[in-house]
């Protein structure tokens, strides 16, 4: 309880991007969406030192839905910001679209400095991201997008496992991973309860798993935590009947 201080959340910051590229170009079910060019920043970006990248080729087109599914399962840094850029035509305008959505939301203590996460300066509350997340939730595309165990993209070598590995367990259906130094591990999640007679989503957010060490110790920490946090979510779920009124 109390006041909750911000903290970095490293590529939980890509649910906002996801958020916001979903409200201005919203997709149906199965459709790809339009086609956006890859650029030479893009390609570029993908070797990377220290960041979670994609490999992509400049003057490549991908749909809409393909970008987001390179950002949301694998955690591609360098297509967050090309989502950006197709958006909002840089990376900076789009961030202003971020912090505009997040103050529509309510998230009074957040403040997005980019798209991808990277930046320690992305910082959050748990409880904001709480909000964005029963937001985020209510898209069927972005559901079904970061309830994916893995992905092939046409045109990407290679197969991409979803980051968060808890995908499938206790009923988690998503959402996304961040872990960096300063963040430590964060994960927002979903899940469906076990206990049929229990209707809707259990959601959850976790930041500050294991700072100031290594990133993957961070989101190992993270894992933990919210895996003991959803089985005793389920547990308590389990005993729970609806009355008819």
């Amino acid at each position: 309880s109390g006041v909750q201080e911000p903290v970095p959340i490293a590529s939980v910051t890509k649910v906002m991007t996801a958020y916001v590229v979903l409200h201005d170009h919203p997709l149906r079910a199965q459709d790809s969406g339009p086609g956006i060019l890859v650029d030479q920043e893009a390609e570029d970006e993908a070797n990377a030192v220290g960041e979670s990248t994609v490999p992509l080729l400049a003057g490549k087109e991908l749909g809409e839905r393909q970008l987001l599914e390179l950002m949301l399962v694998p955690s591609g840094n360098n297509v967050a910001r090309l989502l950006a850029r197709w958006d909002a035509g840089s990376e900076a305008a789009f961030t202003g679209k971020m912090n505009r959505a997040a103050a529509g939301l309510g998230m009074h203590r957040t403040t997005y400095t980019g798209a991808s996460g990277v930046e320690d300066s992305t910082t959050s509350t748990a409880g904001d991201q709480l909000l964005l997340l029963e937001k985020a939730m209510q898209d069927s595309v972005f559901c079904a997008i970061v309830a994916e165990p893995s992905i092939v993209v046409r045109g990407v070598p290679g197969r991409f496992a979803n980051t968060n590995t808890l995908l499938g367990t206790d009923g988690v259906v998503g959402v996304k991973t961040g872990s960096s130094t300063a963040a430590g591990g964060a994960l927002m999640w979903a899940a469906r309860a076990v206990n049929p007679r229990v209707p809707g989503l259990i959601l959850g957010v976790v930041l500050g798993q294991a700072t100031g060490g290594e990133p993957n110790a961070g989101l190992a920490a993270v894992l933990a935590t919210s895996r003991t946090l959803i089985a005793g979510a389920q547990r308590t779920l389990a005993g729970y009947a609806v009355r008819d009124s």
